[in-house]
């Protein structure tokens, strides 16, 4: 088996691996890459590959940078199964069919500038059509169901604990020399978070691909990290200000209403008004509801004896353009949650647009924001930042709370990588910033001395094979 590294190797977005095995070819993930807007364009519209070459692809979660490119692929040629679990595939569907107006959106914001210097206009990367395409190719699989998926390959799901529906990839595979197990970490997500099941270890492991977003960082103490929330918001509000949140629409959103839900019920925090402030927010809430096979005992028991988890009085779910610019005219102290986490896309950019100029308003992030990202700038401290392509000085208080975040930081990293059962022979590391994937990398050869500890570089190919256990069903 052959696997090329053709995106988030020695980088976070764009994931995409391509498996050569037994005369298939499997893509692992088809996401966006997302980062300086030029190269972003040309990375996403090309391939490297013929995509009605591809027999199958096999969809770890839902996030953008992982599942955005499946309507480019499926564009340009691709007619096979996408294998995700049920809740990956129905926050898909509305996860690319937000992705594919925000493209169409983006296209015409630009081509109305390029008009006015006389250049011609840009073509969105996907229509609406070629979202709802991909989403027909979609085929759901419980986790802990194996599945074939190609000559010899037997696909099964175990539980990623990063967002609804996330999941660990493990290919069983049988060549002619051999036969051995190969596990994608997909995204891990932190224990003990909120709303979401823990990753669930994975047994007799040869060879291993794990994700280091986090693989050089800790996270805070989530208790701490909580109280730091109350005191940021808090203080914002009391000076009048409003609260600005970028935040992805699935998972982030639902994990920071839900903490919010919590703290108002506690009487904790001033009753202001609360906006979730995108489409896709409020459509990946409503699955979140049609899939509580998902949530954790705690979540399930508040779901049970309390109310619903992503409601209060005081919460406003908002889909219409025209209710989203209305919040431009609030005098009063609010908190306005919007997608996107990294500020690249989406109703977000808007608000800041509007409001990061104010020193009483707070822009908070919750999330891990990708090097040269509009988040990223803001967070490093730049000022001014071009948001729609206009420069804005940051004068609002900018904060950040990590322990939000879907991703397991290093010591809960190699935690899971511990728990793993088998001896991994080779590790590839992926999906982390090139100092956080070789810092990851150190460490992991210090809990498997004998493994082949690798940090792929984009485009590289890797062999995994193995002789010595031919009786592996």
């Amino acid at each position: 088996m052959r696997v090329h590294y053709l995106g988030a190797a020695r980088t976070t977005t764009g994931s995409l691996y391509l498996v050569e095995v037994n005369g298939a070819r499997l893509l692992l993930e088809c996401g966006l890459f997302q980062g300086r807007r030029g190269e972003a364009m040309e990375r996403n519209r090309s391939f490297a590959f013929d995509p009605a070459t591809i027999d199958a692809v096999i969809l770890s979660h839902a996030h953008i940078d992982h599942c955005g490119n499946l309507p480019n692929l499926c564009r340009k040629g691709f007619r096979g199964n996408i294998y995700s679990t049920f809740a990956t595939r129905d926050l898909a569907a509305v996860l690319l069919a937000d992705s594919a107006q925000i493209q169409r959106d983006d296209a015409e914001f630009l081509s109305q500038r390029r008009a006015k210097e006389g250049l011609p206009p840009v073509e969105p990367l996907y229509t609406a059509q070629d979202a709802e395409l991909a989403v027909k190719h979609f085929v759901g699989i419980n986790y802990h169901r194996p599945m074939p998926v190609a000559d010899g390959v037997s696909l099964t799901f175990a539980d990623a604990g990063h967002i609804l529906g996330s999941a660990q990839v493990i290919l069983d595979v049988r060549e002619k020399s051999g036969a051995f197990r190969f596990l994608f970490s997909g995204d891990i997500g932190r224990p003990n978070q909120e709303i979401l099941q823990d990753p669930e270890p994975v047994a007799d492991v040869d060879f291993l691909q794990v994700e280091s977003t986090y693989g050089a960082r800790e996270h805070h103490d989530a208790v701490s990290q909580r109280e730091e929330l109350l005191r940021l918001v808090g203080t914002a509000l009391k000076r009048g200000g409003k609260v600005i949140i970028p935040s992805f629409a699935v998972g982030r959103t639902q994990q920071l209403v839900y903490v919010l839900n919590q703290l108002h019920a506690a009487n904790a925090l001033p009753r202001v008004p609360i906006f979730v402030d995108s489409p896709l927010s409020v459509n990946a809430t409503e699955v979140f509801r049609l899939h509580p096979e998902c949530f954790d005992a705690e979540t399930t028991r508040f779901l049970r004896e309390q109310r619903n988890p992503f409601g209060m009085e005081n919460l406003t779910y908002i889909r219409e353009v025209a209710h989203s610019k209305k919040l431009n005219e609030l005098k009063e102290p609010a908190i306005i949650i919007s997608a996107s986490g990294m500020a690249e896309a989406g109703r977000v950019r808007h608000h800041l647009s509007n409001h990061i100029g104010d020193p009483r308003n707070l822009v908070l992030f919750v999330g891990y924001c990708a090097e040269h990202t509009l988040g990223a700038q803001i967070l490093a401290g730049r000022s001014p930042v071009n948001i729609l392509g206009q420069p804005h000085a940051v004068r609002a208080q900018v904060a950040s709370i990590d322990s939000f975040s879907g991703h397991a930081g290093r010591s809960e990293l190699a935690a899971y990588v511990r728990s793993l059962g088998g001896r991994p022979r080779r590790i590839t590391v992926v999906h982390g910033d090139e100092d956080q994937s070789l810092s990851f990398a150190d460490l992991l050869r210090t809990i498997h001395p004998g493994a082949d500890v690798m940090v792929p570089v984009p485009g590289q190919a890797i062999e995994f094979a193995i002789a010595e256990n031919p009786a592996r069903p």
